[in-house]
């Protein structure tokens, strides 16, 4: 996993320039896309959908409801290059992880090849 992140550790940790998380309680967050284009564009980092960041920066599991509908939904709208200038994951990169009877989303985002860069969102 990117930096070796342990997500059964995940509330051990804060965001930074290779961790961001999303509550994603309404489905997927417009910013997800922003996130993986920079995260694509630089040195690749870990999305956690599910978690949230409380006023003092600690990480809180809060789950997501339906999340094989937001997965779909997610492989979708990367998918479309019409949103999306380019997919560089794999099916492997995109998992749900249950942790305190919860499930969160994991998206493993690697730095994407030279020539593939820059990745940017066209329309989400």
């Amino acid at each position: 996993m990117t930096k070796n992140f342990d997500v059964n550790k995940l509330t051990e940790y804060q965001e930074d320039n290779r961790l961001e998380v999303k509550k994603a309680s309404g489905g997927l967050p417009h910013s997800l896309w922003e996130t993986y284009s920079s995260f694509a564009n630089s040195d690749g980092g870990l999305i956690v959908l599910g978690v949230e960041e409380d006023k003092n920066h600690q990480l809180q599991i809060v789950g997501v409801p339906k999340p094989d509908e937001l997965i779909r939904d997610f492989w979708v709208t990367i998918n479309n290059p019409q949103k999306v200038s380019l997919n560089i994951l794999t099916d492997s990169m995109v998992s749900v992880q249950t942790i305190d009877d919860k499930q969160i989303i994991t998206i493993e985002v690697p730095r994407a090849e030279r020539e593939m860069r820059p990745i940017y969102c066209v329309s989400v």
